[in-house]
This record gives structure tokens, C-alpha cells and sequence, in this order.
């Protein structure tokens, strides 16, 4: 192994750890401070598992770091009917809508990061991709004009376009003609064509199908435009974005529960964040993703599904209808099946995610090969055999 690889995977793991280590640090963050707000007592923050590398006690509070930086909690005084005592400062001995906001701060605290994160990137410079083109496709407009490899597209139908967001934006505005006018650049010389429009039906990151007009190129994905822009235009991008994201991604639930979207297509687990991390080239890379997969983390952890932020909010719904605490056995009962879930959650996205990068079409040539190598190692020991 090279030592451009070796500082590539340290890199990598770094830039890994580090984000995971924020996500949760700000996330248990806002149960803690929520808790204190509320008047409850907090007993543990703790940072990370295995073996402990920070331990400090202060007031009522020990707070905790860890070796491994991929999780964390807070122990709230009372936060369960075993350890319930009835005083003041405890988890229980709140009403339901303190706890509530108790709960409901950790996914916010996580949100509010996205939407700080976001707005620093588009003021450090949003990485785009530009006009370049990178390929063309057979029988298309583009090719048939006379458009090559290499050309960067300067102006669609006389608008200027420097980015690839932008040039997409101008072609769907003409949507509905049979051509449009192209400028391209190709060495330093700006050359124009009268480029067809092909309509044909595709499908979106939700499968949703529809017609479009297209010329038949792709970009350069090897060129990146970072577009720096003013303070203020950074907030309204960086709270455009989150929003955006945000409905994107409660959409693609709507198409999983209406199964229009496959689950193995749009759950992304630990491997496959973790490839995510190996394309980090800038702290501005650092920034987006960090912000992508706290927007993520706030958005599931809401959800009414076992172990997570929005299933204990659910379980205060019921609390509040019922007007009582859930019984001991019941805690129990969701507790297991609370752990069984994760279990099974972590199992399938990790599979989905080996999926994805062909690990077991890899592992099964793997063992067809070792098998083969076998079986010609026992025919050749058969012959050797039948020569003696």
C-alpha cells in the first residue's frame, strides 16, 4: 500500500469520525440543554462507547467522552419508572409537553446545524458542475450538430450559461421547441449550432416518469465550479436548500410506503456514507455532507419508528390520551423491540449498501474461482496418483 493511499484512508477516516462526532454531539446537545431548560436533572453526557478516554464530574452531571466516536447519550434523572422516585428534577415528574420539547430538541438542534452548514457552503463557494461536456449520447442533437467532447456550452437560445444547474434550467424553459440556438466554446473560439430537441420520457430520483426535452450531452463530472456568493444571498440559499432537501425527502418516504421507490435504492447505511467520506477533497465537500447527513439524522430520527426521537413522542401521544404513565412492562416490551429494530435496520442498509458496490457478485466469483482452483488441485493430485 502506497502512502498516497495510507493518507488517503487516514484522511478519510478522519473526516468520518469527525462528522459523525458532531452529528452526535450536537444532537445529544439539544436533549441536554432542552433537559436543563426544563428543570430536569441530567445524570450522564456521553460521547462515543468503548473505553473511556474523558470523564468529568460537575454539579449533578457527568459528562463522558469515549474512544469510539459513533454514539452517545443522556441520562436523564427519572427517565423510567424502575428509577423513578417522584422529586422534582426528574424525567417523569414532568408533564407531557416538557418532556416533549425534552425529546423533540435533539432532531432541532440537528436541523438548525444542517441549515448553518448549508449557508456556509454556499458562502465558501457551492461546488457546481460546469458546462463542459463530457459525453454525448448516439442519434441525439448534440452529435448530429456537430457538438463534441470537450466543448464548454457558453449560451443556450442567446442566455449565458456557466453552470450545468443552469444550462439544465434554460433547456427545460424551451421545452416545447423543436430546436434551440447552442454556443460552445472549443479552443478559444466560440462556435455556434442550431441543435435538435429529442422528447422522451425519463424518470426522476422518485421513479416518477416525464417528458423532456434533452439535446444529448452529459457533463464533465471531473470539473467542479465552486460559485461563492454574498452573505445574506448564502442565508436565503443555505434555508432554500434545507427546505428543498427537506420535501425531497419526505416525498421519497410517500414513494416508499406507496412503493413506487424501492427501499434498497434510496436507504443509504454506514458503508455507504462511509465511500462518501473517500470523495472529501475540501473543507467546503466536509461541509455539504456533514450538513446532508445532519438534515438526514433530524428528518429519521422523527420518525414513529422503535428506538428513535419520533417513536418516544408517540408514546407521549398515548401517554396524554391515556392520561397515565405506560406500565413498566410495557416500557420493556418497547425497549426490546426497540433494540430488535435497530438491529434489523443496521443489518439491512449495511446489505443494501454491499449491494450497491457488487460485494457479493464479488465474494460469489471469489468462492466460484477458489472452488475451480480446488477442483483442478484434487484432478491433478487424482493423475499423479494414476502415473505412480
Amino acid at each position: 500500500m502506497t502512502k498516497e493511499i495510507l493518507v488517503k484512508y487516514a484522511l478519510q477516516i478522519m473526516n468520518f469520525g469527525l462528522a459523525i462526532f458532531v452529528l452526535i454531539l450536537v444532537h445529544e446537545f439539544g436533549h441536554f440543554i432542552a433537559a436543563i431548560k426544563q428543570g430536569v436533572r441530567v445524570e450522564i453526557f456521553s460521547l462515543g462507547f468503548g473505553r473511556r478516554l474523558f470523564v468529568r464530574k460537575k454539579k449533578d452531571t457527568e459528562y463522558v467522552i469515549s474512544a469510539i466516536p459513533l454514539g452517545g447519550y443522556v441520562k436523564l434523572a427519572g427517565d423510567n419508572l424502575e428509577e423513578y422516585k417522584g422529586l422534582p428534577d426528574e424525567y417523569l415528574s414532568k408533564p407531557v409537553g416538557k418532556r416533549f420539547n425534552i425529546i423533540f430538541f435533539g432532531p432541532v438542534m440537528n436541523y438548525l446545524l444542517a441549515i448553518l452548514l448549508f449557508c456556509a457552503v454556499f458562502f465558501l463557494g457551492y461546488p457546481y458542475l460546469g458546462t463542459k461536456v463530457g459525453s454525448l449520447r448516439e442519434g441525439m442533437g448534440a452529435m448530429q450538430a456537430g457538438i463534441k467532447v470537450g466543448d464548454r456550452i457558453v449560451s443556450v437560445e442567446g442566455k449565458r450559461v456557466k453552470l450545468w444547474d443552469e444550462l439544465a434550467a434554460t433547456l427545460r424553459a424551451n421545452n416545447q421547441k423543436e430546436s434551440v440556438s447552442v454556443a460552445v466554446l472549443r479552443d478559444d473560439k466560440e462556435l455556434a449550432f442550431q441543435v435538435s430537441l429529442m422528447q422522451y420520457t425519463v424518470e426522476d430520483v422518485l421513479k416518477q416518469k416525464k417528458r423532456i426535452g434533452a439535446i444529448g450531452i452529459s457533463p464533465d463530472y471531473n470539473e467542479v465550479i465552486r460559485q461563492r456568493y454574498g452573505f445574506f444571498e448564502s442565508i436565503k440559499l443555505g434555508f432554500r436548500k434545507t427546505f428543498e432537501l427537506t420535501s425531497l425527502t419526505y416525498r421519497a418516504f410517500g414513494s416508499i410506503i406507496a412503493r413506487r421507490l424501492p427501499l434498497r435504492e434510496s436507504a443509504a447505511g454506514p458503508v455507504a456514507i462511509w465511500d462518501l467520506f473517500g470523495n472529501v477533497k475540501t473543507i467546503t465537500d466536509f461541509l455539504l455532507l456533514t450538513a446532508i447527513l445532519s438534515l438526514s439524522l433530524a428528518i429519521f430520527n422523527l420518525l414513529p419508528l422503535p428506538a428513535l426521537d419520533g417513536f418516544h413522542i408517540f408514546l407521549l401521544g398515548i401517554e396524554k390520551i391515556r392520561g397515565k404513565y405506560l406500565s413498566k412492562k410495557a416500557e420493556e416490551v418497547f425497549g426490546q423491540v426497540g433494540m430488535s429494530f435497530l438491529i434489523l435496520l443496521a443489518v439491512l442498509v449495511t446489505y443494501n449498501d454491499l449491494a450497491r458496490k457488487g460485494a457479493f457478485e464479488k465474494l460469489e466469483k471469489l468462492f466460484n474461482n477458489t472452488a475451480s482452483d480446488a477442483k483442478k488441485y484434487d484432478l491433478n493430485q487424482t493423475n499423479d496418483k494414476t502415473q505412480d
